[in-house]
């Protein structure tokens, strides 16, 4: 199974909480387990305000994952939806537009643990 892997779950899983535990265990299973470079950018300011060790966290991610790259189309795709979803609500990013939108065009699940994807068939929720 494709997996898309955000910036709340591979904060859980680097600071080894029982969410980033259900990470750990994804990650060793058969699957193929995808980022995107601002899902990076993310988790490394949030590392870095925290005072943890950036390169450390860079090095688990890189090492567990393959880096996919968001096409126009799909930068495109991912904006309507976000100008969408915004209407329903406020607290909804483009980030999070940007990975719905991925998952959905190639046929892959964004594992989170963020509540407001929920109601998204396109999530797994840690």
């Amino acid at each position: 199974m494709k997996l898309i892997i955000d910036a709340h779950s591979w904060i859980e899983y680097l600071e080894g909480s029982f969410s980033g535990q259900k990470l750990n265990d994804i990650l060793k299973e058969d699957n193929e387990i995808l980022v995107l470079p601002i899902t990076i950018s993310e988790v490394m300011g949030y590392i870095k305000r925290k005072g943890g060790n950036v390169e450390l966290a860079y090095n688990s991610i890189i090492k567990n994952s393959k880096i996919f790259e968001v096409t126009p189309k799909m930068a495109k795709e991912a904006g309507i939806f976000y100008a969408e979803i915004r209407k329903k609500n406020k607290s909804f990013g483009i980030v999070d537009s940007l990975l719905i939108t991925s998952a959905k065009m190639i046929g892959a699940k964004v594992v989170t643990g963020d509540n407001h994807f929920k109601n998204f068939s396109e999530v797994i929720l840690i």
